[in-house]
């Protein structure tokens, strides 16, 4: 799966609730231990094929939920010689959160043909060629 540090990733499937005007998506409630606190979240549109990497939070612990599209994301683990990688795919079809703490950088691609939805909040960054990997 990847080095210690992508260890700490949490993964957890969310409920969605089918109802006739349409369904429910759950994400996250302040009873959960995944909740820290709240500061800043977003929807980012991710277009088919686009890469949107690298990104790294220091501080805040990421939720990271795909409500709409496929949406590929690679974590990286660089403390050691050579780097470490996880891959997650959540969307429609896995539809899941992702909660990340501090500390790890990221990258994402939408994977569908039709453009994705991605919850996400600020962060870091780092040009795509700063870290290898074969998308």
């Amino acid at each position: 799966m990847g080095g210690k540090i992508l260890d700490n990733i949490i993964f957890a499937p969310l409920k969605r609730i089918n109802t006739p005007g349409g369904d429910i998506l759950k994400i996250l409630t302040k009873e959960e231990s995944a909740f820290q606190s709240f500061g800043e979240a977003y929807f980012s549109i991710v277009l088919p094929g686009v890469i949107k990497a690298w990104k790294l939070h220091t501080q805040m612990t990421l939720n990271l939920v795909v409500p709409e599209g496929k949406i590929r994301f690679v974590f990286v683990d660089e403390s050691s010689a050579e780097n470490i990688f996880r891959t997650e795919e959540l969307g429609e079809h896995r539809y899941a959160r992702l909660t990340v703490p501090p500390g790890i950088w990221f990258g994402f691609q939408g994977i569908d043909e039709k453009p994705s939805i991605l919850l996400n909040n600020e962060s870091q960054r780092r040009k795509l060629s700063e870290i290898l990997f074969d998308w």
